[in-house]
């Protein structure tokens, strides 16, 4: 983005800023009534009315997120999303004053938006890793435990009580908050040119490995057809059908299509897998050969 163009972004978010400190604050009463019309008469004119007295609401509370490192005109917007929809569920009836009610959503929408763009790594996926990633950094200020990302027994016991969280959730957290992302393409020293990515280990199988997985699964198959060839037309069924498909059959299956008992089948089975390991073991000697099918 041009700098005339950033500029031009802070100066409008300035002026934003301004003018919702300048709207004047609402009597409960004036305030009941607005939402009132907008809920049952949809009237738009009372609900920027509404809204608008609340933006410093919205300016407050995302200035108490900006530690976290996200643009404040990007906190904003989210938190008039959140102000947006406290106007649209919002119930003049129960007698609760709009600003008390409207603060509950806009920090809701701030935390979110927090949550998704803090890190590329998703942080804070149930209600207690998210308390924990907002109140972990001022608990340990509390306890004047604050600079590193190894936390002392007793110190980490008592963020975990306070929190309600395990103690090993502290640890990770404590971890993930004091390292920040760090781009794979960014040089490992200033005097050297490898990059953080060139140090990543590379788990999948070489050229050589792969086409002796290849040989020897094309050998174990053979192996394994010439054996089956030992035994009779109903055990090669029972034995393909139980064994070497991708969803074995039920025995009570076999049963009713072979016309036999499930039991019966289950003894086939048992025979003609012990006949096949004693055919592979002939043929390779080895009674590793027996681990060519399934138990």
């Amino acid at each position: 983005m041009a700098l005339s163009e950033t500029s031009e972004l802070q100066r409008g978010a300035q002026r934003y800023m301004r003018t919702a400190m300048r709207a004047p604050l609402l009597e409960a009463a004036h305030e009941r009534e607005l939402a009132r019309r907008w809920r049952e008469e949809d009237d738009e004119a009372a609900l920027h009315h509404l809204t608008t007295a609340y933006l410093r609401l919205v300016v407050a509370m995302a200035a108490r997120f900006r530690h976290y490192g996200l643009p404040m005109s990007d906190l904003v917007q989210e938190g008039n999303v959140g102000l947006m929809q406290a106007a649209a569920r919002f119930e003049p009836a129960r007698e609760v004053r709009f600003s008390t009610y409207a603060a509950w959503w806009i920090r809701s929408a701030i935390q979110d938006f927090v949550l998704r763009n803090w890190s590329i790594v998703r942080t804070g996926t149930t209600a207690a890793q998210k308390a924990l990633f907002f109140n972990l950094r001022r608990l340990r200020a509390k306890i004047a435990d604050v600079g590193d990302a190894t936390m002392s027994a007793e110190n980490r016991a008592y963020v975990a009580r306070m929190l309600g969280v395990a103690e090993t959730e502290v640890d990770a957290m404590a971890a993930r908050l004091s390292t920040p992302d760090r781009s794979l393409n960014a040089p490992v020293t200033d005097e050297n040119m490898s990059e953080w990515q060139d140090m990543l280990a590379d788990d999948r199988a070489g050229p050589d490995e792969t086409v002796m997985e290849e040989h020897d699964g094309l050998a174990r198959i053979a192996l394994l057809r010439d054996a089956l060839c030992d035994l009779s037309e109903r055990e090669r069924i029972i034995i393909r059908e139980r064994k070497l498909e991708e969803e074995a059959v039920t025995l009570e299956a076999l049963g009713q299509r072979l016309g036999i008992s499930k039991e019966r089948v289950r003894q086939i089975e048992g025979n003609a897998l012990a006949k096949l390991k004693r055919a592979l073991i002939a043929r390779v000697g080895d009674p590793v050969a027996a681990g060519y099918i399934g138990n």
